[in-house]
């Protein structure tokens, strides 16, 4: 009976609701109010909120500060001197340190020798900087008006400059005065707001409690970093990054580790979680067999669950409910489905019980570059990656040049799935896409909201094709100080966006077919053509394939072709290994229609590294890469053509401190050694 339940409450998850209604439900059940305040150490508030305004009980500073070395006086003394007709005054005999209470009162005609801090004493209205006087052994002159009965030798100040009353004091409760406010409830404490405090001479400060947040994973598959993965398994990257996530947000994450699919196991951890102030589940959410999750928290009540399922892409299977007024959340197991609706949704409840405004990131403007389909009927968030461009540039002035106008964002999509671990952490932010819109067309302008506080440019963005070589260049641009973005789109996008003005740097290599040569035919003037390296092509397969071990080319190819089982990893549209690829079995001679393709054709990597990879874990048993990159994977090769990797710069960014160190990099002995020793051809 137990069973048939549990089916029959499955068949009502999954009732699949706009964004919008499901946030209204969410949220009408939270009590979005800080939590109660708690008073800790200074030293322990970086990034707390205040709890309550803090006022001062002392001012600041507590008495009449010198701010120079110099000599405490009254302007009035000062007034007229000049080098040509300096005035005198006698020095009082005390020296006031800083913390040393003044005995002596300064009257007319007098001056204490003050270093900077120190307490100016009564009488005095300024200080005279020393740069600005002179002592003399000598008696003060007759008719002077400020003539002393007596003078001692070497206590005759000589005054060379006038200063105003005030000059170089601050005088008591300037700063802060006793009974200001000078911090507010919910303000976020910085350094800066923590040096205000200490200077009021506050030891602790009373701050909202972080609202502390479980975080459980859940799933046979699912293995905690530093352990053993075994086939099947998956590291427990999303406690990582919610933890993370939850603290930038104010909250206190608290891990309670990985769950495997028992229900009992599960029930207890969720009960353990409810002591916080938000349960976070990552994975079991979605209809299958396995996901045991929804089962446990679909017996919570008050009310339980309020949606499940919800319009967006990606984040479709989201779980929400509220038990006794404490949010419950099943997030999807996928890395970026699972923090987008942790974004969309606890984020902000997150915020609103740490005390936090709730709006956190800045939004820019931007152009789309090309063309983005949208499935009708579900909010999608896509992710983008933003680069300066030029407003009004043509995408292609005739020469390959482009019309530099005012400069403009460029969102570039990122074209990776819900499950890609490395999609947010390379992302500037991300465009949302109604319910009702299908096409976004290129040249569109769209709303980016930033991932971070604000948009850090790169100093150079390079686009195009992808190799190992240009990584460990980057890297060493990167340990010299010089921000870099990539973006691997192909040869071919990357050639576009150089001539479009939308990067400082492309990497490619496209094969002019009648003359055999690299990339130098695709430069135009608007184009500057910078010599790269050679690498080698190549079939990469398992070195225990016997349809391609020891094979020419041409044979390991047709065996390959012949073999209805035999799959292949292809490469993304737009590569120059693509193109390759295409050629190659366009050339094929074994009599394969030209509509046929091998299994695997519609499967495109991004990288030589993905193509080596499903090669190795067993998903294709060919494809082609560079040499460099089936020896780093541990398989076979076998050569098909020497190439060249070089890169083109439009003329406009040439003079660009970073393009510069590229070139300039590409030149050194010590880099040119190390792309040998990797197994380029310089």
């Amino acid at each position: 009976m137990h069973d048939l339940n549990a089916a029959a409450r499955q068949e009502q998850f999954l009732d699949v609701i706009d964004r919008d209604e499901a946030e209204r439900r969410f949220r009408a059940h939270l009590t979005l109010t800080p939590g109660p305040p708690e008073s800790i150490p200074l030293d322990e508030a970086l990034d707390r909120v205040l709890a309550e305004d803090v006022i001062a009980s002392i001012d600041v500073p507590g008495f009449d500060r010198a701010n120079v070395d110099g000599f405490a006086l009254r302007a009035a003394d000062t007034f007229g001197a000049t080098e040509a007709a300096p005035r005198f005054v006698q020095l009082n005999l005390e020296i006031l340190s800083p913390g040393k209470v003044p005995q002596e009162i300064v009257g007319p005609g007098r001056a204490t020798t003050i270093a900077t801090g120190g307490i100016v004493p009564r009488g005095a209205d300024a200080v005279l900087m020393v740069e600005y006087s002179d002592l003399f052994n000598l008696p003060l002159p007759e008719g002077d008006g400020t003539r002393l009965d007596t003078v001692e030798a070497g206590t005759t100040l000589k005054i060379t400059r006038a200063v105003s009353p005030g000059e170089h004091v601050t005088f008591a409760g300037t700063d802060i005065s006793r009974g200001e406010t000078v911090l507010r409830i919910g303000q976020v404490l910085s350094s800066r707001e923590i040096g205000v405090l200490a200077a009021i001479g506050l030891a602790r400060v009373p701050v909202v409690r972080r609202p502390k947040v479980a975080i459980l994973s859940t799933g046979d598959e699912i293995v905690a970093p530093g352990f053993a993965a075994t086939a099947g398994s998956v590291y427990d990257s999303n406690a990582a990054i919610l933890a993370a996530a939850v603290r930038e947000q104010g909250g206190e994450p608290v891990l309670l580790g990985i769950v495997a699919d028992d229900e009992t196991r599960l029930a207890e951890r969720v009960r353990e979680g409810l002591a916080c102030d938000i349960l976070l589940l990552s994975g079991g959410t979605s209809k299958g067999a396995g996901d045991r999750s929804y089962r446990v928290v679909s017996r919570l009540g008050d009310p339980g669950i309020i949606a499940h399922g919800v319009a967006l892409k990606p984040g479709k299977p989201i779980c929400l409910a509220v038990t006794q007024g404490k949010p419950v959340v099943i997030l999807p197991g996928f890395p970026t489905s699972a923090i987008f609706t942790f974004h969309e949704f606890v984020a902000p409840v997150i915020r609103a019980l740490a005390g936090r405004p709730t709006q956190t990131s800045q939004r820019v403007a931007a152009s789309l570059p090309l063309r983005v389909n949208s499935e009708r009927g579900r909010t999608e968030y896509l992710l983008v990656n933003l680069v300066h461009g030029s407003a009004g540039e043509s995408s292609d002035a005739g020469d390959g040049s482009s019309t530099m106008g005012e400069r403009s964002l460029i969102a570039f999509p990122m074209g990776k799935g819900s499950g890609s671990v490395t999609t947010f952490s390379g992302a500037d932010g991300f465009i949302v896409i109604d319910q009702h819109t299908e096409i976004l067309e290129a040249g569109s302008t769209v709303e980016v909201q930033l991932l971070g506080q604000k948009l850090k440019p790169a100093d150079l963005v390079v686009i195009g094709s992808h190799c190992v070589g240009l990584d460990y260049l980057l890297g060493q641009l990167q340990r010299r100080g010089v921000a870099v973005k990539s973006l691997y789109v192909g040869s071919t996008g990357g050639l576009a966006a150089a001539r479009r003005g939308q990067c400082d740097l492309a990497g490619i290599h496209l094969l002019d077919p009648e003359t055999g040569t690299y990339n130098q035919h695709l430069v135009t003037p608007g184009l500057e053509f910078i010599p790269g390296y050679g690498r080698l092509q190549g079939i990469v397969h398992r070195p225990d394939d016997r349809r391609f071990a020891g094979k020419s080319p041409a044979d390991a190819l047709a065996a390959a072709l012949a073999d209805p089982h035999c799959t292949m990893v292809n490469r993304n549209a737009g590569s120059g290994t693509r193109i390759l690829i295409d050629r190659l079995l366009a050339a094929n001679s074994i009599g394969i229609a030209a509509a046929q393709h091998p299994p695997g054709y519609a499967v495109q990597a991004r990288s030589h590294n993905a193509v080596a990879a499903a090669v190795r874990h067993n998903r294709a048993d060919w494809g082609v890469a560079i040499d460099t990159v089936a020896r780093s994977y541990e398989l076979d090769f076998i050569p098909l053509q020497e190439e060249r990797y070089d890169f083109v710069i439009p003329r406009n960014r040439l003079d660009r401190p970073a393009v510069q160190a590229f070139v300039a990099l590409l030149k050194e002995d010590g880099v040119r050694t190390r792309l040998s020793a990797l197994g380029f051809r310089l």
